[in-house]
């Protein structure tokens, strides 16, 4: 990628997504207005935060860093709490900003906090993983999960802006990468068909940070996922249209694992096998070819994600789908393919024909 790329997402108001290598030029602008900017990080960018600190105070804000636990333990309640504190402590106002810097779990949590701050203060993403970058810094959901499930408490809060720097993937943690590919080809199944075939095409290519392809691929799924949040925001789409909810495609059951699992999964190897167990939902029920069933699980396969899941607990994660936020009274309802991008709602499927699907994917 030779220059950086922006896609514009229209919600509350319109905001940049700027995918491109060394963007951290870009923060003091998106900046502007503030006096205080406190960066929410995890604690294994502590390095990183540093020189952002460095970056903003130089050009003139007063900067604190915030450092939260890595992964889904920075989605609770107590450390939005200690957030909150931290902000109160350094006099943070309504004019001031909130940086959100790493994973998909911090910039959650940073959205939330500034969502909830002052009822709402400026938020700006910078994702560091292949995750953050395609699903969660984008679209202005936020949230923390509870002892009843994930990201049951949360709000819609668009940032001011993404940055999406691309040499932060080339020091990011194999496994990681590859799990972030669950939310790249789920855009390929439900929206975007050249995903998978580059992905077939070229598995190596797409698993290479340094290379084009993935900041392509990036910006193609960020550019769906921009798309579908223009046109329905906050998932409200009537008339049985499945508007921004077709991105929940392989989450009900995803969701429910790493529930089960205690989050020790990384979210995108349980959205891989919530996807297969989809997949086969739609095959049993006669919306979905075999032959699109077996692409789901070779292509899953070519990039090194799970497919299956243990045998013997459908006890434990019915309940934990039943929790579900699309889940209406005591329905299940699953997005699903009627047909190769074609989302669609599937409310209230034969318990059989879950109980069937959940064989199909178990190991």
């Amino acid at each position: 990628m030779n220059s950086p790329v922006t896609i514009e997402v229209s919600a509350e108001h319109t905001y940049p997504v700027i995918i491109g290598r060394g963007l951290l030029g870009e923060l003091p602008q998106l900046c502007a207005g503030a006096q205080k900017v406190a960066v929410i990080h995890s604690a294994t960018l502590a390095a990183s935060a540093e020189a952002v600190r460095e970056d903003l105070e130089g050009s003139g804000f007063e900067c604190y860093l915030l450092e939260v636990p890595a992964g889904e333990d920075a989605k609770s309640a107590a450390v939005a709490a200690f957030a909150w504190d931290a902000l109160g402590a350094s006099g943070f106002t309504r004019s001031d900003v909130v940086v959100g810097l790493g994973g998909g779990s911090t910039t959650d949590l940073a959205g939330f906090v500034a969502a909830t701050w002052l009822r709402g203060v400026t938020v700006i993403q910078i994702p560091t993983t292949l995750l953050g970058m395609v699903d969660a810094a984008v679209g202005g959901k936020t949230g923390i999960n509870t002892q009843a499930g994930k990201n049951l408490v949360g709000s819609f809060h668009s940032p001011r802006g993404v940055l999406c720097d691309m040499n932060a993937l080339e020091t990011l943690p194999r496994n990681d990468l590859i799990a972030g590919f669950g939310e790249v080809v789920k855009i390929g199944f439900t929206h975007d068909a050249s995903v998978l075939t580059d992905i077939e095409k070229q598995p190596d290519a797409c698993l290479d940070p340094a290379g084009d392809l993935l900041p392509d691929l990036v910006r193609r799924a960020v550019q769906v996922k921009a798309d579908v949040v223009s046109s329905d925001f906050r998932e409200m789409s009537s008339g049985g249209a499945i508007g921004r909810s077709a991105l929940n495609y392989g989450h009900t059951f995803g969701h429910a694992i790493e529930r089960v699992e205690d989050y020790r999964w990384r979210h995108g190897a349980a959205i891989s096998v919530g996807m297969m167990f989809v997949a086969e939902l739609a095959h049993l029920g006669g919306r979905l070819d075999e032959a699109d069933v077996d692409r789901h699980r070779a292509i899953l396969d070519q990039l090194g994600l799970p497919t299956t899941y243990a045998a013997g607990r459908w006890d434990r994660l019915l309940p934990a789908m039943q929790l579900d936020k699309k889940a209406r009274g005591s329905l299940l309802r699953f997005v699903v393919l009627n047909g190769m991008q074609n989302p669609v709602f599937w409310e209230g499927p034969d318990p059989a024909l879950l109980q069937a699907a959940y064989s199909a994917v178990s190991a």
